[in-house]
């Protein structure tokens, strides 16, 4: 029974793994012949084939309702109804529409929208809104954020900007938004949102801040809803009906065993639903039923079955889970639970379990975090040491008590307002905590280190004694030491970045790293604190020895600051420094500037009588091993004559397009004079400036230049010197990926 369990957790996870769902055709034939092989010993071939099967239709049919293609950047007038609880940040308000339609088109079950300076929007409302919609997509960078899966786990066909909307009914029934906004209501020492979050699972309350700090220490789980909340409460209705029974005030004509079971799932349902029931919160009312239902009728089976059991059910009620991290995290944790104290003959005091439990999960879910390119928080183990009970302990039953007891005056309010109380004084620790020990972004490692690593984890949570236990710590530390992937004297390695409508060009050579411009930074987000830093830290550069900014539009200097905060910069040159942040400490990008950095030759130049902030881009020439990259900033026709006629090598192997390819840029005269091989374009798909103009492309095309454009690419990555082809990050096919 175990093995085929096991065979059918597999089967539905190898979905994660896939670059692309099966044939239609295979996906009919593949539950065919698992039902043939399933009489037979081949029985858990037979579970694997139908889990996986049942992983690949679903997440088919999530594909399908996707937007057409046809509509991909089209404006629609329609009709919806607000689902969830809808955020609002910076201006921003972020909500998702269920059952929209339109009169022009089939539209997707689910649209997640924004809308620029929009009016409050509460759940439960129906609107007419104008929607500019794209397809579900995403930046696409190494090791970060992967915007498209978390779109596709959360069934989300489209998203969209609302450029106007007119509210046509309010909302029935919404009583989540009710709760919420008399959470906002009532002083709780300025940690309302962080209550919302705790209580309703509403993490739009939290600021950055907030957010930084719980990442540094390893303490998200703490303040949305999850697993350790969620049986936090089953756990304690069961055990409260457990002491009335010992105590005999539990009545004798009601089982006090199936009691207590039967109400403890009942209160981790309903604090499910109060949640919103998202697919984390059923992924731990699972768990609670499962463990529940061994307590009843099957402890004989042992700790694995309910674990097996809760997996299976979650994937099979959601087989898409499997592309969140929260669902290994998850799953994994009570995993090393399972084994810690399941191996063991000898019981641990109190205070011994739970110390050790905090270093041993930490240990644990190492490779798990570095397989899913998460942060890794030093500070956890301590973090979690004392946040875990005070949160369990104290804030949590104060908060839930709070709400509850919130229509009667003064009771609600007094209680929250002690929650909040207690709440601030766990960040201002936490603060403290994650300033001391900042989170640790390892670089990307080789496959055969993370599997020595992962074999050392789990050496290291068996019992002491066992053989080949000490070899535990050497393994395990592999994916810290790692030998990194090392650039060869004399090239750079240049790694375009995803930026949208941007501009960061990340330059590597064996010892030093470059960055010309960081990124856009708008109402929307600073992409340079999203995007940039993190691919910096996972490309593993700990200090910057240049950051070109080519000039002080927003959309190349606008994530300088992060970048800046983030990291070590010993310098910092743009051909508009008075233009940028004085706390940059900005020097001014000057004409025939040259430097070599292991064998690599670079020059700068600037156009003197520039007249406006595109002219004044500084210019950078790369040179590798007698290959060489032109980056232009945003250049045009006026700054390309006179670069023409300045005393400056042009001829280059690449070209950065001036201005992202605008009409104005990409004169015949340079492209003929660079005589490129190939053309690299940062751009944002469907912008509103419509680069790159058909013209320009057209022009590239004529003279034999090879496109390659981060909208339909993501990241580019090419090693200059090696003479080679650049590689695009989408090119690593994943199938929730147009």
């Amino acid at each position: 029974m175990r093995t085929g369990m096991v065979a059918l957790a597999l089967g539905l996870l190898t979905l994660r793994f896939l670059p692309a769902l099966p044939p239609g055709w295979l996906l009919l034939l593949m539950p065919v012949l698992a039902l043939m092989l399933l009489p037979y010993r081949t029985y858990p071939l037979a579970l694997w084939l139908l889990g996986l099967s049942w992983a690949c239709l679903s997440a088919q049919w999530a594909l399908d309702d996707r937007l057409l293609p046809r509509l991909d950047g089209q404006t629609l007038w329609l009709q919806g109804e607000v689902s969830g609880l809808p955020s609002a940040s910076e201006g921003v308000v972020r909500f998702e529409l269920k059952d929209a339609h339109s009169r022009r088109a089939r539209l997707p079950q689910r649209i997640r929208v924004s809308w620029q300076g929009g009016p409050q929007v509460r759940s439960g409302e129906r609107w007419r809104l104008a929607v500019k919609l794209r397809r579900p997509d995403g930046l696409v960078n190494p090791g970060t954020f992967d915007y498209p899966a978390w779109l596709l786990a959360r069934r989300i066909g489209a998203s969209g900007t609302v450029v106007d909307g007119q509210l046509l009914a309010s909302g029935q029934g919404a009583w989540r938004e009710a709760i919420r906004q008399r959470l906002l209501a009532v002083d709780a020492q300025g940690r309302e949102g962080a209550l919302a979050a705790l209580v309703l699972g509403d993490g739009a309350g939290l600021g950055s801040d907030d957010w930084q700090v719980l990442q540094e220490t390893g303490t998200v789980h703490l303040l949305v809803i999850s697993g350790q909340h969620v049986g936090l409460l089953a756990g304690a209705v069961y055990f409260l009906i457990a002491a009335l029974a010992r105590w005999g005030l539990w009545p004798r004509a009601w089982p006090w065993l199936p009691w207590a079971c039967g109400l403890a799932f009942a209160a981790a349902l309903g604090y499910g639903l109060l949640a919103g029931f998202e697919v984390p919160v059923r992924r731990a009312c699972a768990m609670v039923a499962m463990v529940l239902l061994w307590r009843l009728r099957f402890r004989h089976l042992g700790l694995l079955w309910p674990w097996l059991v809760s997996l299976n059910l979650v994937l099979l009620f959601e087989p898409l889970a499997s592309l969140q991290p929260g669902l290994w995290l998850s799953f994994a944790a009570v995993g090393v639970l399972m084994l810690t104290f399941g191996a063991r003959l000898g019981a641990w005091r109190w205070w011994q379990a739970w110390t050790r439990t905090q270093w041993l999960i930490a240990i644990g879910l190492l490779p798990v975090l570095l397989a899913l390119n998460l942060p890794v928080s030093l500070s956890a183990p301590f973090a979690n040491l004392l946040a875990v009970p005070w949160v369990s302990l104290v804030v949590l039953p104060l908060a839930l008590l709070g709400t509850l007891l919130l229509p009667v005056p003064g009771a609600g309010e007094a209680l929250l307002w002690l929650a909040g109380g207690a709440l601030h004084m766990l960040f201002v620790a936490l603060g403290w905590l994650a300033g001391q020990v900042p989170a640790w972004v390892p670089a990307t490692i080789p496959l055969w280190a993370w599997g020595l690593s992962l074999i050392g984890a789990l050496l290291l949570l068996l019992p002491a004694g066992l053989p080949l236990r000490p070899l535990g710590w050497p393994l395990l530390l592999l994916c810290v030491f790692a030998p990194p992937d090392r650039i060869a004297h004399g090239h750079v390695e240049v790694l375009q970045l995803d930026v949208g409508q941007g501009l960061a060009v990340l330059l590597r050579t064996r010892d030093h790293a470059l960055l010309y411009d960081a990124g856009p930074a708008t109402a929307g987000g600073d992409l340079g604190e999203r995007v940039v830093l993190p691919v910096l830290r996972k490309a593993g550069v700990r200090q910057l020895d240049l950051m070109l900014i080519s000039h002080a539009h927003a959309d190349h200097a606008g994530g300088a600051l992060a970048v800046q905060r983030g990291m070590s910069v010993k310098r910092v040159v743009s051909g508009e420094a008075e233009a940028l942040p004085a706390s940059l400490a900005p020097q001014p990008c000057r004409t025939g500037e040259r430097w070599q950095w292991n064998g690599v030759q670079f020059a700068t130049w600037r156009w003197e009588d520039a007249r406006s902030s595109n002219e004044s881009s500084c210019v950078l020439s790369v040179e590798a091993n007698g290959e060489r990259l032109l980056l232009t900033g945003d250049i045009e026709a006026g700054a390309e004559r006179a670069l023409l006629a300045a005393d400056f090598d042009l001829q280059a192997h690449w070209l950065q397009a001036p201005h992202h390819g605008s009409r104005t840029s990409s004169s015949r005269r340079l492209l003929e004079r660079v005589a490129p091989r190939g053309v690299l374009i940062s751009r944002g798909r469907h912008n509103t400036f419509g680069h790159p103009h058909p013209l320009v492309m057209a022009r590239y095309k004529a003279l034999g230049i090879g496109v390659h454009d981060s909208a339909e690419a993501g990241a580019i990555r090419l090693r200059l010197g090696a003479f080679g082809e650049p590689e695009a990050v989408r090119a690593q096919r994943r199938f929730w990926r147009d």
